[in-house]
């Protein structure tokens, strides 16, 4: 599933592509996609003549603001934008095309059709959900270490877990949590409630740090993840943790093992992050 940092470089790969551009046309071929409206034809009206403005992201959510709304979009597990001409084929798994005055279209591919896709009218997007239900972004000034102390410690679930709580911090997903865990020395079954302040500004300064250099090189390939314009992210390079199992820890050389914490598959060195 694409995290912060994917969402992030292909909101700035489109912003390339697709900015100042106006909507023809919208045509749409998997309904189930649209949540807000819950009319496609009325999705497709809302859109038709408006320009695209300005991106933006929230969490793993991009936001592509129009003249007069903002929509909302969340790739799930492996939904993708790109950016091509009208004359080019059509891929499978092609289930929202957007088609431009000049004659080209951004459009989106999701093999599971998990993404979902809101219209608001500008100002509204924070309102309502999915956008109010989350906690700040690891980049906002909102995310401090009051608050995110504050929160682990009313919290008895295994870090790990409230990690993943979109709604306690929002961007972090499987891969850069494994990763900020094992650069904060913390294994992932601790409980968080019983967390020192030293170890949680740990985890607080390695996320963010862990996530500025993922956008920094493009994001994270796990699986069929690819930026906008079918490029591949690099960090996958300077992965310690995460998908390395049954290699040598970077730092200690100990085998990398997986487990499983609150079902999902969890990556970890047994030296570096003891129990």
């Amino acid at each position: 599933m694409p995290e912060l940092p994917e969402v992030e470089t292909i909101k700035n790969t489109l912003e390339r592509f697709i900015l100042d551009k106006t909507i023809k046309q919208v045509d749409v071929y998997w309904p189930n996609i649209i949540k807000k409206p819950d009319d496609t034809e009325q999705f497709k009206m809302m859109l038709q003549g408006q320009r695209f403005r300005k991106l933006s992201r929230r969490g793993k959510f991009l936001l592509f603001y129009l003249d007069d709304y903002v929509l909302i979009s969340h790739l799930r597990m492996e939904g993708k934008y790109a950016v091509h001409r009208s004359i080019e084929p059509v891929k499978k798994h092609t289930h929202v095309i957007f088609t431009f005055t000049d004659g080209e279209e951004l459009r989106y591919n999701d093999v599971r059709k998990f993404g979902t896709m809101h219209v608001f009218q500008k100002g509204e997007e924070f309102q309502n959900k999915p956008l109010n239900q989350l906690g700040p972004d690891p980049f906002d000034d909102a995310f401090t270490f009051d608050y995110f102390y504050q929160k682990l410690k009313k919290t008895e679930r295994f870090i790990k877990s409230a990690l993943l709580d979109q709604t306690i911090v929002t961007g972090l997903g499987n891969i850069y949590v494994d990763e900020t865990l094992f650069k904060s020395g913390v294994h992932p079954l601790k409980r968080a409630s019983k967390l020192t302040k030293k170890e949680i500004k740990l985890i607080q300064e390695q996320a963010i740090a862990t996530l500025k250099d993922a956008v920094r090189a493009g994001g994270t390939t796990i699986r069929s993840y690819v930026n906008s314009q079918g490029d591949m992210g690099m960090f996958q390079q300077e992965l310690f943790v995460y998908g390395q199992d049954q290699k040598p820890c970077k730092n200690c050389g100990t085998e990398i093992t997986k487990m499983k914490v609150g079902g999902r598959g969890t990556h970890i060195c047994p030296t570096c992050q003891k129990s």
